[in-house]
């Protein structure tokens, strides 16, 4: 029978990939809200129901795996990376799929109808908000050859440049938010004042998205400094 010696579990147990597969499951969600927003302003409602029960079902994935890893994150003494970083990181992952879950879940509530002249600006917004998502990804996914090369090097770099075009994207979703508020503020007395409140929320959520992904690498450059 084959032996395995208490250090050689220790370094088996690489939360990495575990990891990285959770956040590709937050930005398969949040992908889906492209075609919901499609169909909520085609007002297909059928559609839209069809699409928020998508995204509920992945983020219930995504808590599955975030509970799985906090369940099994090693707490010996060889891991390159600080336990409670790890938590950290996985926290702001999972706050990116929770809010693409709010998003539709408030929207196929309310069988919300935004205003048509707000469509493009909207689609451009959410675009731009998910880019966030994909970035995050593209740097989570660089974490376990950013520890091989010890945290150094061209990986470093190349994170950090990752790290930096996330902060830009933000940046820009800030813009577009704002821009986005001002157009909703000068047509809101066309709505019903109910409605208008869920759009604002709707467009703060869409941003969270951004929030939270820059967040990721804020996250993954501080375990690069130390």
């Amino acid at each position: 029978m084959a032996f395995s010696s208490p250090l050689s579990v220790l370094f088996a147990r690489s939360p990495i990939q575990p990891m990285q597969d959770h956040i590709q499951k937050v930005y398969e969600c949040t992908m889906k809200l492209k075609p919901f927003m499609e169909a909520v302003f085609a007002e297909n409602w059928d559609r839209v129901l069809e699409l928020q029960q998508e995204i509920s079902s992945i983020e219930n994935d995504a808590d599955d795996m975030k509970r799985n890893i906090r369940m099994n994150l090693p707490k010996g003494l060889f891991m390159a990376i600080d336990r409670r970083d790890l938590l950290d990181l996985l926290s702001r992952q999972d706050r990116i799929a929770n809010k693409a879950k709010d998003i539709a879940g408030v929207i196929t509530g309310r069988s919300l109808v935004f205003p048509t002249s707000l469509h493009g600006d909207i689609t451009i917004y959410l675009d731009r908000c998910i880019e966030a998502c994909k970035f995050a990804l593209k740097s989570i996914n660089e974490l376990d050859e950013l520890v091989t090369a010890g945290f150094k090097g061209q990986e470093r770099l190349l994170v950090e440049q990752l790290v930096d075009e996330l902060d830009k994207i933000e940046n820009d979703t800030d813009k577009q938010q704002i821009q986005l508020r001002a157009k909703l503020l000068k047509i809101e007395k066309e709505y019903s004042p109910i409605d208008v409140m869920f759009m604002y929320e709707t467009i703060d959520w869409m941003g969270g998205i951004a929030d939270n992904a820059q967040l990721v690498g804020d996250r993954l450059e501080l375990m690069v400094a130390r």
